[in-house]
């Protein structure tokens, strides 16, 4: 039996070892080795890496067939050509990405730029040292390399330091052209103003950009403007009247001292803000005030103060509780939270006297004992075919603040309702303002309301905010084509942030203050959140004769512009004041309820120089004093143990000592300088009223106290957000238009923000 020829081949001796075929092996296994720790070719350079690495391998492979087949192991063959299989795949599948990308470059850019857009910039990548890299790598491979093949070795560790360096550099220029061009765009993005619709693509590398159907720039109109000693930082109609198919807010960034990039073709759109970005910031400003303190009646028994008819406060604090947040403290103005609402106060029949005042005393919820006084007064409502003519200057603000859905969107649905309350032969002008003031439209009559809406559709936002020059051009306008026994008013629609030119609050009222006096009032329409001003709407609406809202909705837009638009446009009464005088003998102190900010001194109440507000037809305003009567025990001040006590009248409660005070009004009617007086007393057992009257006093009353609670709840004690609830539940009536249950709502919400 033949022996198995495996263990015929075991018993044999082994062949002495040969050192050729054991340098060829080592050879091959550190060439697959560089061929292991190359980075993957992007480029030619790296492509001519692996073709230098191809041509090591076939060289040594070469050199180990010079010493006969058998001797290279059969393991050192299979690594050779797997490893040159390996490379052959790389490269055609590295040119197949190439000759893609070759076709379309924009691939890789807009992958880039997208990147570089959705996260922050990108950062300069470190400088690649090539010579520290190659040593390491070398370093390396030579560890590998022993005895008689240590030249072979480096040159292997030689090559994939080679194929290795490529690689990085090339990674580290791919990341460095990224960054630059996002930090281009970025920049490009930030002063670029957005682009009317109707306009093509920019020129490349142009400086300014000519608006379409101009044979000159606005820069030009500008300087010859100056030349000529024409108003150096306005436009007027005829100027943009030539340019129907560009954006009107483009054309005012084209005046001096605006900055435009160059807009390459095809640049991307700058991005719309996020809704909420400005709000996130918190930008929001009012004016700071501290609530009116109790005062005893002995020492200062006067109160004195303006009348106020807006309602911007509460349409605010409804936008910030219906975004589950609660309202900053000096947002709440607890006049303006209660004046919201309608009331069933009785109305005058006579123009000559606008308003009839009423006077309710009831208990006061928050602290027993306590009586609460209601003064409401409602203004004349004019017939409709007896309301004077209207000359309206719309100044509206199309700065960059206003490119968000809530302004300047909703300005110009704001203002298309308003032209459907207003009358064919009533006026309507547009000035705007971003970065200078220009007028868009010459007052037209809102019989032809396609022109004017076609001038509202062609407003965009953008540029700076020289709200103080749209101001001056607006009055300007209102001058020029001042109307006659019309109602000649400006409304002003902004977010507040006036940043180019004058910004002062003080220096706005002095200006508007002045032009009141010519018969030209200003009212002021406020929009958005995140950088709202309100300190200065109220500013400018307080001292030009007008009313501040705020328009948070569409809704809150008819309100104001279409339910009550008599009150807002229509004054009929003028510098309207306050004053009680409270009896020591039946009142021990008291407190009014807001009217912070509407404080007057006693001596202004005869004073008719000293302005104050302005009522509208169909206007009510509602004023809430909180009394104790002397004798009760829920004093919040001790009496002063050496004040001379007063003793308690034994006399008839319908005489003067038996009343809890004494009511003034003063007002001037439209287009008189005097002042008329309505007197009237304060009696315990009040007025005697309708079961209306009755039950808007319990309605008024609960919103007075949760404007108090949002203010902290110094004088409510523990009368609590339910309370609120149930109070204007029970007093709803009829509320055709659903805002007193919204209100309902609002206190829901304000007590799940609270985390009551």
């Amino acid at each position: 039996m033949n022996p198995n020829p495996l263990e015929k081949l075991l018993q044999q001796p082994a062949p002495p070892p040969d050192p050729a075929a054991r340098v060829a092996a080592r050879r091959a296994a550190l060439a697959e080795f560089a061929r292991v720790q190359s980075a993957p070719v992007a480029d030619s350079a790296q492509s001519r890496g692996f073709f230098q690495a191809l041509w090591a391998r076939w060289r040594l492979s070469r050199e180990s067939n010079s010493h006969g087949r058998d001797s290279m192991p059969w393991y050192s063959r299979r690594m050779l050509l797997g490893g040159a299989a390996s490379i052959c795949i790389a490269l055609v599948g590295g040119m197949v990405v190439w000759q893609t990308l070759q076709q379309d470059p924009r691939i890789t850019e807009l992958q880039v730029a997208e990147t570089a857009h959705e996260s922050h910039p990108a950062p300069e990548p470190e400088p690649y040292d090539a010579q520290s890299s190659a040593a390491s790598t070398s370093a390396t491979a030579s560890t590998e390399a022993a005895e008689p093949d240590v030249v072979i070795a480096q040159e292997a560790a030689a090559t994939a330091a080679s194929a290795n360096e490529q690689a990085q550099a090339a990674e580290h220029e791919l990341a460095r052209q990224a960054a630059e061009r996002s930090k281009d765009e970025q920049q490009a993005r930030a002063v670029v103003a957005p682009m009317a619709k109707s306009q093509g693509p920019a020129v490349e590398g142009t400086e300014e950009v000519v608006v379409g159907g101009l044979r000159e720039s606005l820069a030009n109109m500008m300087e010859a403007k100056r030349d000529t000693g024409g108003a150096a930082d306005a436009v007027t109609s005829a100027d943009i009247g030539a340019m129907p198919d560009t954006s009107v807010s483009e054309a005012l960034q084209r005046v001096p001292g605006v900055a435009v990039a160059k807009v390459a073709p095809g640049s991307p759109p700058a991005p719309p803000p996020v809704p909420g970005t400005y709000r996130e910031e918190g930008r929001d400003r009012f004016e700071q005030f501290e609530i009116n303190p109790v005062k005893q009646v002995a020492e200062e028994p006067v109160s004195t103060f303006s009348a106020d008819v807006d309602t911007s406060s509460y349409s605010f604090v409804r936008g910030q509780l219906n975004q589950g947040v609660l309202p900053q403290k000096d947002a709440v103005r607890s006049e303006e939270m209660i004046n919201y609402f309608d009331y069933a106060w009785p109305v005058p029949e006579s123009r000559e006297r606008p308003f009839q005042p009423t006077v309710v005393v009831s208990d006061s919820p928050w602290k027993k004992g306590r009586k609460l006084i209601h003064v409401g007064i409602k203004g004349y409502e004019l017939p409709a075919n007896s309301r004077p003519d209207a000359n309206l200057v719309l100044l509206l603000d199309v700065s960059g603040s206003m490119n968000s859905p809530d302004k300047l969107p909703l300005v110009k649905q704001s203002m298309r309702l308003l032209l459907g309350s207003l009358k064919k032969t009533d006026t309507v002008g547009i000035v705007v303002y971003a970065g200078a003031a220009g007028v868009v439209l010459e007052p037209t009559p809102v019989g032809d309301q396609e022109k004017i809406v076609a001038a509202l559709d062609r407003l965009e936002a953008g540029g700076s905010t020289a709200g103080g020059e749209g101001i001056e051009l607006a009055y300007q306008l209102a001058e020029k084509t001042f109307r006659k026994g019309a109602v000649n008013r400006i409304m002003l629609c902004t977010d507040g942030d006036f940043n180019v030119g004058i910004d002062s609050t003080q220096e706005l009222k002095g200006f508007v203050e002045r032009k009141r006096e010519k018969g030209i009032f200003l009212s002021v329409l406020g929009f958005g959140q995140g950088n709202y001003r309100d300190e200065l709407a109220q500013a400018l609406a307080q001292n030009g004769n007008g009313v501040a809202a705020y328009i948070d909705t569409l809704g809150e837009a008819r309100k104001v512009l279409v339910e009550e638009a008599g009150s807002s446009l229509f004054t009929i009464a003028r510098d309207v004041k306050l004053q009680v005088e409270f009896n020591p003998a039946t009142v021990a102190e008291y407190r009014l309820i807001g009217y912070e900010t509407r404080a007057l001194k006693r001596e202004d109440f005869n004073n008719d120089a000293v302005d104050a507000g302005d009522i509208g037809a169909g206007h009510t305003v509602t004023a809430i004093y909180e009394i104790t009567p002397v004798g009760v025990d829920a004093r919040t001040v001790d009496e002063s143990r050496y004040s001379k006590k007063i003793e308690r009248p034994h006399v008839d409660k319908g005489g003067k000592a038996g009343e809890y005070g004494f009511l003034k009004i003063r007002y001037k009617l439209p287009g008189e300088n005097q002042s008329r007086l309505i007197e009237k007393p304060i009696v315990p057992t009040g007025e005697k009223v309708s079961a209306e009257v009755r039950r808007d006093v319990t309605f008024s009353t609960a919103v007075a106290g949760f404007a108090q609670l949002l203010r902290g709840g110094t004088y409510t004690g523990a009368w609590t957000y339910e309370d609120a609830m149930a109070q204007a539940q029970s007093s709803l009536g009829d509320d055709a238009f659903g805002y007193r249950r919204e209100f309902v709502q609002l206190v829901r919400k304000a007590q799940a923000a609270r985390g009551l």
